[in-house]
């Protein structure tokens, strides 16, 4: 006996970021899951969850971890507009100085984008709109971005 998918978990699709990067004393990497729910052809919403580590060994490391809310609006087919809205907490270890600094705050992103749709993937780019760069989390308002939904 087969089970059926209800018709709620037919419309929802999973997606993530990888991100690694690695240099001469220096590491990156972030994991950010989601989840989006097709309301319909077209229009989305769903939720996603991240964690990003950030290391300059004997200058800084940062742990960075929250939430967000997804909303996709395909007008056409081949165009995917987004709004995300992330909140991040933020600690951030200045190592540099004595003693080391420690730095914790709240941070709040509202991402708007655009992007062109070839099936399950988006290519595009986004931009913050609360950008702060005294936030020392983006180092900059524009962001490109890859989505990949399943």
């Amino acid at each position: 006996m087969t089970r059926q998918k209800s018709e709620f978990w037919k419309k929802v699709r999973f997606g993530a970021g990888l991100g690694l990067g690695f240099g001469s004393e220096f590491t990156n990497i972030s994991v950010a899951p989601s989840a989006i729910y097709d309301v319909n052809d077209y229009f989305s919403v769903g939720l996603g969850v991240q964690y990003g580590y950030v290391k300059q060994k004997n200058v800084f490391n940062s742990h960075l971890y929250g939430a967000s809310l997804i909303t996709l609006v395909n007008p056409v087919q081949e165009v995917q507009l987004s709004a995300e809205l992330e909140q991040l907490r933020v600690n951030n270890t200045y190592s540099y100085m004595t003693p080391a600094v420690k730095d914790d705050f709240w941070s709040t992103a509202l991402f708007l984008g655009a992007g062109y749709c070839a099936q399950n993937v988006t290519v595009g780019v986004r931009y913050n709109v609360l950008y702060k760069e005294a936030d020392n989390v983006y180092s900059q308002a524009w962001m490109p971005f890859v989505r990949v939904y399943f």
